[in-house]
């Protein structure tokens, strides 16, 4: 089952160490960590991404590396996230190789409709609601994109953008099989709590879904 929680940690968000916020998280049960450091020369992102992979190996979380499929690979780490202005999927797969995931972002239905196609193992929708995680977001596309892309795909939809607490059941409940969150883990007195209450929605959701 694709982990209902995506968690995203971006040095710039908080004043605590990443690194961390990442071992909170695998420790509360996170099974999927993403770093996204948009500022860190390609030296800084290898060295942070072995640092990584190091803390998480032991609570079995995949590690994810944005942006850069040579670094992912390079690292060995679980996978890769491409937006839509990155290397493509198909591209990304053939330096990252067959073992590791590759999620890409969509933002409007002709690029869900693009993705499907591809070897993407995840899809990421968004942003759902408004967002402050990036300086120049895309177009809020609220829950009905989410609801066309569950018509479109069985692939794994993970959603992301301003999701909080407080809209993650009506997230997972329009179609996401994943929630990504950025500052409402980070931002938490405790990430690791907060991580167990994302996957108990989840679980509240799937029950009423069946």
């Amino acid at each position: 089952m694709f982990p209902a929680l995506y968690a995203i940690l971006d040095p710039s968000f908080t004043s605590e160490p990443a690194i961390s916020i990442a071992a909170k998280l695998a420790e509360g049960g996170a099974k999927l960590i993403q770093l996204r450091d948009k500022h860190a020369s390609a030296g800084k992102l290898y060295s942070q991404a072995l640092e990584y992979l190091s803390v998480l190996k032991p609570f079995g979380a995949r590690f994810i590396v944005n942006d850069r499929p040579d670094i992912a690979a390079m690292s060995g780490a679980g996978g890769v996230h491409v937006g839509q202005e990155d290397l493509p999927v198909e591209d990304a797969r053939a330096i990252c190789g067959p073992q590791a995931w590759v999620g890409v972002s969509t933002h409007n239905i002709e690029q869900l409709r693009e993705a499907v196609l591809t070897s993407a193992d995840y899809i990421a929708v968004g942003p759902i609601f408004p967002t402050s995680s990036k300086q120049n977001p895309d177009p809020v596309v609220g829950l009905d994109l989410l609801r066309q892309a569950r018509q479109l795909t069985r692939k794994p939809l993970v959603a992301i953008g301003g999701i909080t607490i407080e809209s993650a059941a009506d997230v997972f409940l329009a179609g996401a099989d994943s929630v990504a969150v950025i500052r409402d883990l980070v931002g938490a007195p405790d990430p690791a709590a907060r991580a167990r209450e994302y996957m108990a929605i989840a679980e509240r959701a799937r029950i009423r879904k069946n």
